[in-house]
């Protein structure tokens, strides 16, 4: 049975691990329910030290920015309570995935629910697009760009944009409607030669 909704997220942040401290700067995040964008969340987060050259210039978030926003403590709390325990997906979910939960463990919370990527999800639906960047699929699947990349908020938009079209692509090829999550989820780490088994006639 398909899930009623799903919360398709994106973080920015001031570099790639966690585990080396790094911390997220901004969250966006759409609730989808019934293929439609039904709610939106967007904050930036000061993580409490200054962000690089770099990451300002690549995200367009700077230092001044940051410095009048909401502490990561503040935003996170009310993050969760958005997402609740609703299913989960991100566009590379493996590194979002990593920041939510270090970020939710900073405030006590729980860990987050079951992850969906995008990514993996059309390098086995679209395999014929140049790359499986979500700017390149934007374009290849003639979606509506955003006015800017690398801002959670358009991503995550566009991050669920490509979930909805994956879903209508499996759907049309496989007439299974609707998709449940848990088979998208899987999906991710399914060997490409071995797609057209797992759905049909279902999932194995």
């Amino acid at each position: 049975m398909a899930v009623p909704a799903v919360v398709v997220l994106d973080f920015e942040t001031s570099g790639l691990s966690p585990a080396q401290g790094d911390r997220a700067i901004e969250i966006g995040a759409v609730l989808l329910r019934g293929g439609e964008v039904v709610d939106q969340f967007q904050s930036l987060m000061n993580p409490g030290f200054r962000v690089s050259g770099f990451i300002e210039n690549y995200t367009g978030i700077s230092n001044a920015m940051l410095a009048k926003a909401p502490p990561c403590a503040e935003v996170m709390a009310r993050f969760a309570g958005f997402i609740r325990d609703l299913p989960l997906v991100a566009h590379n979910a493996s590194f979002d995935g990593r920041f939510l939960a270090a970020e939710l463990q900073r405030i006590g919370a729980a860990p987050p629910g079951r992850f969906a990527c995008t990514m993996l999800n059309a390098r086995r639906i679209f395999p014929g697009a140049p790359n499986h960047r979500l700017e390149t699929l934007v374009d290849y699947l003639r979606l509506p760009r955003p006015e800017a990349f690398h801002r959670a908020l358009a991503d995550a938009r566009m991050a669920g944009a490509v979930w909805l079209r994956t879903e209508a692509e499996i759907t049309a090829r496989y007439r299974i409607d609707p998709v449940p999550f848990e088979w998208m989820r899987r999906l991710g780490s399914v060997p490409k030669h071995r797609v057209e088994a797992f759905f049909q006639p279902g999932p194995a």
